[in-house]
């Protein structure tokens, strides 16, 4: 009897698992390779070739208006003498830099042409802070105009920190356009009221506010978790029932959560 109820539990479990469906997101993109680095085109690349993951790449404008994937705000470790501010310096001299990879620092239109190659794998693109509304709002524009540009508007999901610059998403981009809010601060139903399509937080914050998952999810509200790199994280993940895991280790969450 106890083998029994031990086989039906494990049933109910799996079951569980199948449905939630959690989708792994690979943190700028798949790195666990030194030939690939943190927001390079191998690391996109890379992420395609293994055909499961979405990837998520951070893009910043430079000061002569090129978007870049890149991290930032600065470029250099902090006790480097060449350090660079990446929105405070032209594309010439931030090209000029290699990644530990040895490639030059992509710029988001590189990046989507590679992405077109195989649209099969979707792309959470996440907006970095900038030094005033205005300037957010160009490259919100910018960014949107080259989704268009490349036909990814299926394919890209809009994610940013700042307010002004979810909203400028959800103005600029077509109806119906992915738009997630990574800052943690607001409840679900103020999201919905923004007209964002999700909240992508972090782990930290969801633990602390576990409600705010199926709150989200009642209002039709996607959520995302962000960065889990363990295996007991991701099951509390799937257990909670949290749509996107995000992470710097794609291929062993995802051994973790079969």
């Amino acid at each position: 009897m106890k083998r029994l109820i031990s086989i039906l539990l494990a049933s109910v479990v799996m079951v569980a698992m199948e449905a939630s469906a959690q989708e792994i997101v690979a943190h700028r993109g798949l790195h666990t390779d030194k030939s690939a680095a943190e927001n390079s085109l191998a690391a996109l690349r890379a992420a395609q070739a293994a055909g499961a993951y979405i990837v998520e790449c951070d893009v910043n404008m430079s000061s002569d208006g090129e978007l870049v994937v890149v991290h930032g705000p600065w470029l250099g470790k902090k006790d480097d003498p060449d350090r660079l501010n990446i929105q405070r310096t032209d594309i010439a001299t931030l090209r000029s830099k290699r990644l530990p990879n040895g490639e030059v620092i992509p710029t988001l239109e590189e990046f989507l042409a590679v992405v077109a190659e195989s649209p099969a794998t979707r792309l959470f693109i996440e907006v970095k802070d900038h030094a005033t509304p205005q300037i957010e709002t160009e490259v919100a524009r910018k960014v949107v105009a080259l989704v268009k540009q490349y036909k990814l508007q299926d394919v890209v999901t809009y994610m940013a920190f700042r307010q002004h610059l979810c909203n400028e998403f959800v103005r600029l981009a077509p109806s119906g356009a992915m738009v997630f809010y990574l800052g943690g601060n607001l409840t679900p139903e103020y999201v919905k009221g923004l007209g964002y399509s999700g909240i992508n937080y972090a782990v930290e914050t969801l633990k602390r506010l576990p409600r705010w998952i199926s709150e989200a999810q009642k209002l039709d509200l996607k959520v995302g978790v962000w960065t889990i790199n363990c295996a007991e994280e991701a099951a509390w993940a799937v257990k909670s029932g949290v749509d996107y895991i995000t992470t710097d280790k794609p291929a062993a969450i995802e051994r973790a959560l079969q």
